[in-house]
C-alpha cells in the first residue's frame, strides 16, 4: 500500500470519527486544528486505524505521535513490516 492510499484511509477515518465529511487532513494536521480533537476522540481515531488496517499500536508508539504525517508514516512502517 502506498503512502497516498494509506493517507486517504486515514482521512476517511478522520471524516468518519468526526462525522465531518468536508474534513481534510494533511500531513501536518494536528489536534489542535481539529476543534473536537480531544482524549476520547483520539482513542476512537487510534482503535479505527486499528481496524482499518489491521494492526496493533504500543501506547508508546502513539504518544510519540506529533501530527497526521507522523501517524501516516508509522502505519507505512507497520505494514511493511507485517508484509516480510
Amino acid at each position: 500500500m502506498t503512502r497516498e492510499e494509506i493517507m486517504d484511509k486515514v482521512n476517511e477515518i478522520f471524516r468518519d470519527v468526526f462525522d465531518d465529511d468536508s474534513l481534510v487532513i494533511t500531513d501536518s494536521t494536528n489536534s489542535d486544528d481539529i476543534e473536537d480533537w480531544d482524549s476520547l476522540e483520539h482513542i476512537s481515531l487510534i482503535i479505527s486505524m486499528e481496524k482499518e488496517f489491521g494492526l496493533k499500536f504500543d501506547i508508546k508508539e502513539v504518544n510519540k505521535l506529533e501530527n497526521v504525517g507522523q501517524m501516516v508514516d508509522m502505519i507505512k512502517e507497520k505494514l511493511e513490516e507485517k508484509s516480510k
